[in-house]
């Protein structure tokens, strides 16, 4: 460092403020500063920094899959956020949701050296009715329902399918089928309670639903099902991905969407615009989430304070050529 700052001419504080991405650096001496690295091949030891400051701006991940588009966009985000203030991620996959996986995750976070933990949570344990994480950590849950005793961030799913069914209902649709995600997701169970309870205040009947697993494979599978039955006019997808399995088995079938059934999806995924006909889904913030979730364990680690409680991220309804009115019957 004294070698860097002798040829760029400035102090070694200076030289640390540079290395250490400081604001506070005018930028034609930060430039001069680069240079002066790059010319003595120099590179900051982040080792040796984390030895000094007790912080190895580090966030451990961990998750239960990387198939899901939740998760993927979650990741990506937390990632992007994270990096604006200046941290890495470590990611630990967890191969199967039990507690003795969750806890063996945490241990092998902790031996790779990670200032704190972002737990995306999407799955029930198999082994244990409420997961429990290790005590004396600053953590943060997405998509659990552990908010009363941990930090979660979620998105409203509950508030995206009211929106949903109620779009459907308003269009004039006497009932709403409900293509629903695998049981064991928390996304999906809340997805699919809220259909049930607004046809429930609607006073509408609740069709049985349907069960996918997220895949297109699985929507149209379910599709093939629904296309046969007469009754069936609008369709409520847990998931995008559903949702264009399921268009495909009722073009296959003679049904049209929406003159004979409409369909709306979920998750808004950057294709649904491009589906035939384009998706009606809700949008979800992935953006948001990942930002409120760095931010809420980088508060922890400020305060050492456990914080409890989940903040919900509001979802928003995107109308496309998917929906209409029910076909006139005779």
């Amino acid at each position: 460092m004294a070698d860097v700052a002798r040829l760029a001419g400035v102090s070694s504080q200076t030289v640390s403020r540079v290395s250490n991405g400081h604001p506070g650096v005018v930028e034609s001496t930060r430039l001069q500063v680069l240079a002066a690295m790059k010319e003595l091949g120099y590179r900051p030891n982040s080792a040796a920094r984390a030895l000094k400051s007790g912080e190895f701006r580090t966030l451990g991940i961990i998750l239960f899959t990387l198939s899901t588009t939740g998760n993927m966009r979650t990741l990506e985000a937390i990632a992007t956020s994270a990096a604006q203030q200046g941290y890495a991620i470590t990611l630990m996959p967890v191969a199967e949701p039990t507690q003795d996986e969750v806890r063996g995750a945490f241990t092998r976070l902790g031996e790779l050296a990670v200032d704190a933990f972002i737990v995306i949570m999407e799955v029930h344990l198999l082994d244990a009715v409420e997961v429990s994480l290790p005590p004396g950590m600053q953590i943060v849950v997405a998509d659990s329902d552990a908010g009363d005793r941990y930090s979660v961030v979620d998105t409203d799913q509950a508030g995206g399918a009211r929106d949903a069914v109620r779009h459907l209902l308003d269009l004039g649709h006497h009932t709403v089928w409900h293509l629903a995600g695998p049981p064991e997701s928390f996304a999906s169970q809340r997805r699919a309670d809220a259909w049930a309870a607004t046809l429930r205040e609607a006073g509408r009947p609740v069709p049985p639903p349907l069960r996918g697993d997220w895949s297109a494979e699985s929507g149209y599978r379910a599709g093939l099902r629904l296309a046969a039955e007469p009754d069936c006019t609008a369709v409520f997808a847990a998931n995008d991905q559903m949702a264009l399995g399921l268009l495909r088995a009722l073009h296959e079938k003679g049904r049209s969407t929406p003159a004979d059934v409409s369909v709306v999806g979920f998750d808004d995924i950057p294709e649904a615009a491009s589906f035939p006909p384009p998706l009606t889904t809700v949008h979800q913030d992935f953006a948001q989430v990942g930002r409120l979730l760095v931010e809420g364990v980088l508060r922890q680690l400020r305060t050492e304070a456990p914080e409890r409680g989940t903040t919900l991220v509001p979802t928003r309804l995107v109308v496309r050529a998917s929906t209409g009115p029910p076909p006139v019957r005779r």
